[in-house]
């Protein structure tokens, strides 16, 4: 009783002295105000100034006294004087101020630097915070796109974002990787996923790497729904950089890199392949190829016109080639109009070597290309923003006047020992034997020109691509209808116009075959020279784009809500080189209107609900239109108690989990166009004579034809979309104050009513064409996911990441011969899966060959 009496009188002691240590003033008014609660109100604003919705307001130390921000930012809070107000939001920086006298308390919140929970991800119908996000939606790092050595985006994807598969099927300068995201899961004619630059669909390679402002890859059902008929591949959505308030911002970047071979095959010299072709004759039981002798020649060089040895690869390719990109950009403005221009330049080199002595053309494989781009914003009112936008590319591909095929053709078909690179009396060389005479009237024909010639002496051939994108934006704020509603309205008109020439010229062409008895060689002349002759063509298209977008976005205390409906139609129109047939002249149209429904507690539980509802005019009026709805939820563990009050809440920022299902949709039948309307065809030609016909049955048989009319192409009435069902089940979590950041993803989908020709058809059924129709499906599935750790060790930046993307498709059903053997079939393979005969090894004796 003494012990707690003492204790209890020191604390009054120190709670005294603490009382008086303090301001005077600060003293009286604790004193005077100690049991007089006040009433404190205030406003919360970000750092745009505009009022934030459901910043908890609460009392420090006091449990049971705390307000919201209502839809204005506005709070009020009664409390004891000379207390602490804590204002706190998901992905801002708490703040606490003390309450002396004031009554009235504004705060303006600063968001957390680098916090992954406010990250803000670019989806399909605008901004949205990556916390809130239901789907599979990858952000990629601009940064290290720009740091890949290559001249277009595409090339840069590979290993620097999880879900995509790129693979460069040609080195020709100018050629850029194919990539797919996740997976190839269908057989039919789109595989590539729908790339929006600004929100217009355009070529990715369009786009200069450093215009990039933001890139996200839409993955699953969820995300992609809304596109309807052209999102079942994925999509890749591309913000541009636009202008910012202040002074004028000039960036500038020159650099320059080295391209080699990764892969080169090694071929044998003369000398070892005359051994080895006659190792493979005598094991034939043949005369071998070449006699000691002439070995001997080749070993000792004596008679390098008959006996040559050359490494074609050596003499026509070089070891590397230097590329280049140059960039520069403006970019400022004040507060009613801001800008953002920039221009580029690329320069690609090729890999053969050329002749010194042409000057007046260059025969090399080349690449450049030349972009430029301007962004305007202009604030037409307070609530009214306009976006305009120029951007365009010329393209020069620059190539051999043989081409690329027949050059690596000759190339690799050339052995050591078939013919030097000029006779030494300045003759051009070519193989022919005397079974072959070439046509001199065919271009394309060469009589096996030696891969020296076809590289430098063969002409040369120019590409242009220009194009011209054009775009409108306006952007208007319906606060004054109800708050957090907003217009969206976009116009987008695009030119691009291909041309080539082609000149190809060929030199008298020789063969050696023998020396005659004064030891001048014997020549056969293989074919005339032929001057510089040429051809040329071209095409063109134009795109019109029209869209229109409603959103809504507002907060209710600890309720989220938003919802946004879209509106689109697209054309394109083939303009250059259309032809005879009336198809050919009319544009490929598409309509759709989509939308989106979201709900979000606390940040804690989201629900999204997408549709995408699309008509496209390559199906009869019966299946014209294609609804295709998807769903996804999330639940983010890290905001609950039992996670938040406890010692892990101190190391998890986040840990959300997701699932996804929907459906999308394809429309793409490759050239095919109009499926659902038949075709009939004379069977005459223009003189009368019948190119084909009936024969009733007249003997002797076929002894006479009768002309007519038929179907070349059956109506097929019920073609309609290729459907592709998703789903996605995935968790995106932060640790350590989000220095530990990832995500990891499995997905699943089925392919069904994929489009095809029904080429297998037997004849009892008694069509004269092959129908089309939905008879295939695939399905595809595997996982992909990401991670990356930074780190800050003084002031150095420390960064580990990585990706990883494991997929496999499998084809469940495809039009295709009925056979016993499997190995025949598609059917219970990979798309596009490669087909041979496995090696098993070589006979070790006789017993084994019987035994085999």
């Amino acid at each position: 009783m003494i012990r707690n009496f003492l204790i209890t009188c020191l604390l009054l002691i120190g709670f005294s002295a603490g009382a008086w240590a303090q301001d005077d003033q600060f003293s009286a008014g604790a004193w005077a105000q100690d049991d007089q609660n006040v009433t404190v109100t205030g406003t919360v604003t970000d750092e745009q100034n505009l009022p934030m919705i459901g910043v908890s307001v609460v009392v420090q130390n006091l449990p049971g006294l705390g307000a919201i921000t209502d839809v204005d930012g506005k709070y009020s809070i009664t409390m004891p004087p000379y207390n602490r107000l804590e204002f706190s939001f998901l992905g801002y920086d708490k703040q606490t101020i003390l309450v002396k006298e004031q009554r009235v308390v504004n705060v303006q919140m600063k968001e957390t630097q680098d916090n992954i929970l406010d990250e803000v991800v670019i989806t399909g119908l605008g901004a949205q915070r990556k916390i809130a996000v239901t789907g599979a939606v990858t952000t990629v790092d601009v940064a290290q796109l720009q740091t890949t050595p290559s001249t277009s985006v595409a090339d840069g994807l590979a290993g620097v974002v999880p879900g995509i598969m790129a693979m460069q099927s040609s080195g020709v300068p100018g050629e850029v990787s194919e990539f797919w995201v996740r997976s190839i899961s269908t057989f039919g004619a789109n595989q590539s996923a729908l790339v929006l630059v600004d929100g217009f669909e355009r070529d990715i390679n369009e786009v200069n790497v450093e215009d990039i402002e933001s890139f996200t890859v839409l993955k699953d059902a969820s995300a992609t729904a809304i596109y309807g008929s052209k999102g079942a591949n994925g999509v890749v959505l591309i913000n541009t950089k636009r202008g910012k308030e202040g002074k004028i911002n000039v960036n500038a970047k020159v650099e320059g890199f080295y391209s080699t071979f990764t892969m080169f095959p090694d071929f044998v010299d003369g000398i070892q392949y005359a051994e080895m072709a006659n190792e493979a004759k005598l094991a034939r039981n043949e005369q071998p190829l070449y006699t000691n002798e002439e070995l001997e020649i080749l070993r000792s060089g004596l008679d390098p016109d008959l006996y040559p040895n050359v490494d074609w690869q050596d003499v026509v390719m070089r070891d590397g080639a230097w590329s280049s990109r140059a960039q520069l950009s403006l970019s400022g403005g004040g507060k009613t109009a801001r800008y953002f221009v920039s221009g580029s330049y690329q320069d690609q080199g090729g890999m053969y070597k050329t002749d010194e002595s042409i000057k007046k053309y260059n025969t090399n494989a080349n690449f450049r290309k030349w972009t430029y781009r301007m962004n305007v914003d202009i604030d037409i009112t307070k609530s009214t923003l306009l976006k305009v936008g120029v951007s365009g590319s010329l393209r020069k591909k620059n190539d051999t006047g043989i081409g690329q095929t027949d050059l690596w053709t000759a190339m690799l078909g050339y052995n050591p020992t078939t013919a030097p690179i000029t006779y030494s009396d300045g003759r051009i060389p070519a193989d022919y034997n005397s079974d072959y005479k070439p046509n001199e009237n065919d271009l394309a024909n060469w009589g096996r020109v030696n891969p020296w010639t076809l590289a430098t002496g063969s002409g040369y051939d120019e590409n242009w691509t220009n194009n011209i994108q054009t775009s409108v934006q306006l952007e208007q704020n319906l606060d004054f209808i109800t708050k957090g509603l907003r217009f969206v309205g976009r116009f987008g008109y695009d030119t691009e116009n291909n041309s080539w020439i082609n000149r190809k010229k060929r030199p008298e062409l020789w063969q050696a075959e023998n020396r005659d008895s004064d030891g001048n060689l014997i020549f056969n002349r293989i074919m005339e020279p032929l001057t510089m002759t040429q051809s040329s063509g071209g095409s063109g298209t134009r795109n019109e784009f029209f869209e229109w977008e409603l959103h809504y976005d507002r907060g209710f205390h600890d309720h989220h809500v938003g919802g946004t409906l879209k509106y689109t139609q697209n054309s394109k129109l083939t303009t250059v080189n259309i032809g005879s047939d009336l198809k050919s002249g009319l544009a490929r149209r598409n309509q759709g209107l989509a939308g989106r429904a979201s709900y979000n507690w606390k940040y804690r539980y989201f629900v999204d609900f997408n549709f995408g509802y699309t008509g496209s005019e390559n199906f009869h009026k019966d299946h014209r239109w294609g609804f295709f709805p998807a769903a996804s939820g999330a639940w983010n563990v890290a905001e609950e108690p039992f996670i938040k009050n406890t010692a892990a809440g101190e190391w998890i920022n986040m840990f959300k989990i997701r699932y996804s299902w929907g459906k999308t949709g394809n429309d793409n039948l490759g050239n095919e166009r109009f499926p659902y309307i038949y075709t009939i065809e004379d069977m005459v030609d223009g003189d009368g004579n019948p190119t084909g016909g009936y024969d009733f049955a007249d003997y002797p048989a076929m002894s006479l034809i009768y002309g007519g009319i038929h179907y070349s192409a059956l109506a097929s009435t019920g073609v309609t979309w290729e459907v592709a069902t998703k789903q996605d089940l995935g968790v995106d979590f932060s640790f350590f104050d989000n220095k530990l950041t990832g995500s990891a993803d499995y997905f699943y989908e089925k392919r069904e009513q994929i489009y095809q020709t029904r080429s297998y058809l037997p004849y009892m059924v008694g069509v004269e064409s092959n129908p089309k129709a939905n008879v295939g499906s695939v399905k595809a599935y595997g996982f992909d996911g990401n991670f990356a750790f930074n780190h800050k060790i003084g002031k150095v930046d420390l960064t580990v990441r990585g990706n990883m993307t494991v997929s496999k498709s499998e084809i469940l059903e495809r039009d295709e011969e009925n056979t016993i053997y499997t190995y025949k079939l598609s059917q219970g393979h990979r798309i596009d899966q490669a087909m041979g005969l496995i090696d098993l090894g070589l006979f070790k004796d006789y017993d084994d060959i019987r035994n085999s």
